[in-house]
């Protein structure tokens, strides 16, 4: 004889799947876990603050070249913590000189075959499904080598990253060159006009062996044209090392929208001295969370 559960237990049961879904649970804090794309072990520090909602967005933060993943002092950690959101910091693979990076199309990154646009797209989705955490609000920021990332991101994968933040960013020639972008996405970018590593007026001629490169204003100027921006409203943020000269370029398509930082005097780092930098990146990601 077959057994009939009462209806307010099947309707339990129903809420309660529907409610925890298929995700993992989500371990507050912060833990070192791995995947294998394309045949590679690699491996992430994911942060996910206390309470961290359903669908919440998600921000990979990259590392510069021959750096790592233990990024906690830039305070995206914190900014998490405020706004309800996860944050992922994925570990570069080494190059042929022994460094981490990212292959981003370095002259030396030649014989690099691993694909780390593959892998972050596919780092993305995994989490997605693993944590529950939303597919439409996914951003990526960067410092240096990370922040040429960033913006190989937005020239290849706008339908995966919903904006980028390349800190001390470059964009290569090769990908101003050869890359058609699908769609425009929103970038911020935060850069010192004193950097001597990823310098602010470019390096065409490819003097410091990073490859031929464009100057900040010409790079992030190819993002406001794509995004059809129409006005620019500048201002001067509230001091604490150097003058920090806001550009933004508003009223693009769908709301889009390009920053761009000038760190007067400012050199090749992450700005913290000058200003709260993750708070700012959440602050023009937040704009944007669909």
């Amino acid at each position: 004889m077959k057994r009939i559960l009462p209806i307010g237990i099947l309707l339990m049961l129903s809420y309660s799947l529907s409610a925890f879904g298929t995700s993992s649970p989500r371990p507050a804090g912060m833990t070192v876990e791995t995947c294998t794309v394309d045949g590679l072990e690699r491996t992430y520090r994911l942060y996910l603050p206390e309470g961290v909602p359903d669908d919440a967005p998600l921000v990979f933060v990259l590392h510069g070249y021959g750096g790592n993943f233990n990024l906690d002092r830039y305070g995206m950690n914190e900014a998490a913590d405020r706004h309800g959101f996860a944050v992922c910091y994925p570990q570069g693979m080494k190059d042929g000189r022994g460094k981490t990076c990212w292959n981003v199309g370095y002259p030396f990154q030649a014989d690099m075959t691993v694909d780390d646009v593959s892998f972050l797209c596919e780092l993305a989705g995994l989490l997605q499904d693993k944590y529950g955490l939303s597919r439409k609000n996914t951003f990526c920021t960067g410092m240096s080598n990370g922040g040429e990332m960033c913006y190989l991101l937005a020239y290849s994968r706008p339908d995966v990253f919903a904006a980028v933040a390349p800190v001390s960013g470059l964009t290569l020639e090769w990908m101003y060159r050869d890359c058609d972008t699908p769609a425009p996405i929103p970038l911020f970018e935060i850069h010192g006009t004193e950097d001597r590593t990823s310098a602010w007026e470019g390096d065409l001629e490819n003097k410091g062996g990073w490859g031929a490169y464009l100057p900040v204003e010409i790079a992030v100027g190819y993002w406001v044209a794509a995004n059809r921006c129409v006005r620019e409203q500048t201002d001067t943020l509230a001091l604490r090392r150097h003058p920090v000269v806001a550009h933004r370029f508003v009223g693009g398509t769908g709301g889009n929208e390009v920053w761009l930082y000038e760190v007067v005097d400012g050199g090749h780092s992450w700005a913290e001295k000058d200003m709260d930098t993750s708070e700012e990146i959440w602050h023009f990601f937040g704009r944007f969370v669909k």
